[in-house]
């Protein structure tokens, strides 16, 4: 392991055993979404999901492996011959260039074949932990972290795995110390499953969720106060704190209203004010 992970309660333990149940119960078939048919192109499909949904990706993908179907054929085109296959994903320029050059350096360092070890894939241009445990998770069998995309850091915090805040590292690591090495690969699929149709970033969903009920009660959409790991506050309120939470409301959109009365007036002496007061009020 190249970084200490960090120690767990017990407790924490049992809980993340009790979520972990929940999700096999509620998601027993979540599985990675990409369409790929070996190592090379889940790679390649990972590095286009980057800031893209994976169903843009799954569009875009039988055409660019019909016309370059090995590592070989993508790393002897050049990044301006895989663009017209990938144009409708967001920065594909970047990522023609990422794949085209991953793609030589699986050929000229590995012999043509995809590495199979979180070190030598981190060599490989576009390709980071996330893009390495997808691919070492799906195709080899291999779990050397727990991949941390969107859904599953965003449901990390809400069902109060790591702290609100924490970064990506610290989610990925704190997943590791609470979770079984077996179970990460799984892990990961489940949580993105239940963040795509269920816990999605609005919350849209989350209502009626067994797991939001029984774990969700650090999550910002249940807790007026919004406070993150070691300060719950109870989804329900009752008495002065559901009115201070009102008052706390309508103080909120105070600066934004204001803002409006002045412009109204005629008040231009500051021209930021009025942005300023917007943004504040959007928090």
């Amino acid at each position: 392991m190249p970084f200490a992970l960090p120690r767990v309660s017990a407790a924490a333990r049992r809980r993340a055993e009790r979520l972990l149940a929940a999700l096999r119960r509620d998601y027993p078939g979540a599985v990675c979404e990409l369409h790929y048919t070996g190592p090379h192109e889940l790679l390649v499909a990972t590095i286009l999901s980057a800031q893209s949904t994976d169903a843009g990706v799954n569009k875009a993908t039988p055409a660019l492996f019909a016309a370059f179907p090995s590592p070989a054929h993508l790393a002897g085109a050049t990044p301006e011959q895989i663009e017209p296959y990938i144009r409708t994903i967001g920065l594909y320029r970047n990522k023609a260039r990422s794949i085209h050059e991953a793609m030589k350096g699986v050929m000229e360092r590995f012999g043509g074949q995809v590495p199979r070890t979180m070190e030598e894939l981190l060599t490989l241009r576009g390709v980071a932990r996330k893009t390495a445990g997808v691919v070492l998770s799906n195709c080899f069998g291999v779990h050397a972290g727990v991949v941390v995309d969107t859904h599953v850091h965003r449901l990390a915090q809400r069902l109060g795995l790591v702290a609100r805040g924490a970064s990506v590292a610290k989610t990925e690591r704190a997943l590791m110390a609470l979770f079984p090495r077996p179970a990460w690969g799984d892990l990961s699929h489940m949580l993105i499953w239940h963040g795509r149709r269920a816990c999605k970033a609005r919350g849209s969903a989350c209502a009626d969720q067994a797991i939001c009920a029984e774990f969700g009660a650090r999550c910002e959409l249940r807790t007026p106060g919004g406070r993150g790991a070691g300060g719950i506050v109870p989804a329900q309120t009752s008495g002065d704190r559901s009115t201070r939470t009102s008052v706390q409301l309508r103080i909120k959109g105070a600066p934004a209203k204001a803002a409006k009365r002045a412009a109204a007036r005629g008040d231009t002496s500051n021209k930021d004010q009025s942005k300023r007061a917007r943004q504040e009020s959007n928090l």
